[in-house]
């Protein structure tokens, strides 16, 4: 299904970044100096990033967030506008726009450290005023880059509306409170998250589905664990754990890859894919943003990821 064949509806609620992008050879050590070899200034946030992902990738998109009056907020919503993204819902703060600092290396990985900035401003009032938009859609998205109480307030408005509800659980501090899983119809987090939220190591496939199925018992529906270039451990309602293995490429830059996944895999439910498709669809879709530098630009387009 082509994105000119569907207008299946997303509606992201989170944060919205400049990404200020600087590549070294390697990351540096506390207290150490290194010299950069290039600097890029591009857009980006987490629920930026996953709004452009789903409307690239064959959804209608709405974005719920904030920016300064500054000309990082002008050009970040010109950017999602572009992009054929409703900002209706994007309100100006008084903050600066929310910025990311971000090192990456001769190996693709990266560090990141985020000023929120105006995404602080998200609030639940935010949501209230902006219901109608989370009404209109098939799936909301959440992260954890705006406050908690906006992030609860965004999970259980969109449960009461009857919408498919995924969370990405980034930046992940510690365990979620018990009351926000039974409102998760999708939780997708990485490794690393998995562990933070569980208490668990999660250092391979096994030890994923490990921290999903624990993940699962504590209420959340279904629970995707991404594991980079070796897939996604799934536990899935009514299923038994599996494992989807990741298409194998060469990496210049991870930055985006679980944002890319996550857009991709509500852009596929939104239009009424089984889960097993919308996985390997957005599997695919990661893949390719890896082969790129950068956040949203390295974020393929569906023609791209089916061509």
């Amino acid at each position: 299904m082509s994105s000119n064949e569907t207008r299946a509806r997303v509606a992201v609620v989170g944060s919205l970044n400049m990404d200020l992008v600087a590549r070294a050879p390697r990351l540096p050590h506390p207290g150490e100096t290194l010299a950069g070899r290039t600097f890029a200034q591009v857009a980006g946030g987490k629920g930026g990033n996953q709004a452009v992902a789903a409307a690239r990738l064959g959804a209608q998109v709405s974005m719920l967030g904030c920016v300064g009056a500054d000309a990082n907020g002008a050009q970040l919503r010109a950017g999602l506008e572009a992009e054929g993204i409703d900002c209706t819902a994007v309100e100006t703060g008084r903050e600066a726009t929310g910025v990311a600092l971000i090192v990456v290396d001769d190996a693709s990985q990266n560090a990141i450290v985020i000023v929120a900035g105006s995404n602080g401003e998200v609030t639940p009032e935010t949501i209230a005023r902006h219901e109608a938009v989370l009404a209109a859609a098939d799936v909301v998205i959440c992260q954890l880059e705006t406050p908690l109480d906006t992030v609860q307030a965004a999970l259980a408005t969109a449960r009461r509306l009857g919408k498919t509800v995924i969370l990405n659980p980034a930046p992940a501090t510690g365990p979620l409170p018990a009351e926000w899983l039974p409102l998760i119809d999708y939780l997708i987090p990485n490794e690393l998250e998995a562990a933070t939220l569980t208490g668990l190591p999660v250092g391979s496939p096994e030890e994923a589905a490990t921290a999903a199925a624990v993940l699962r018992a504590a209420g959340a529906r279904n629970v995707l664990v991404t594991l980079g270039p070796r897939g996604v451990q799934a536990a899935l309602e009514g299923a038994a754990p599996a494992l989807y293995d990741a298409p194998k490429v060469k990496a210049v830059d991870t930055t985006a890859a679980g944002d890319t996944f996550i857009g991709g895999f509500a852009a596929q439910l939104a239009q009424g894919a089984s889960v097993d498709a919308a996985i390997r669809f957005a599997q695919r879709a990661a893949a390719l943003s890896v082969t790129r530098a950068g956040a949203q630009p390295s974020i393929p387009t569906w023609a791209e990821v089916e061509g």
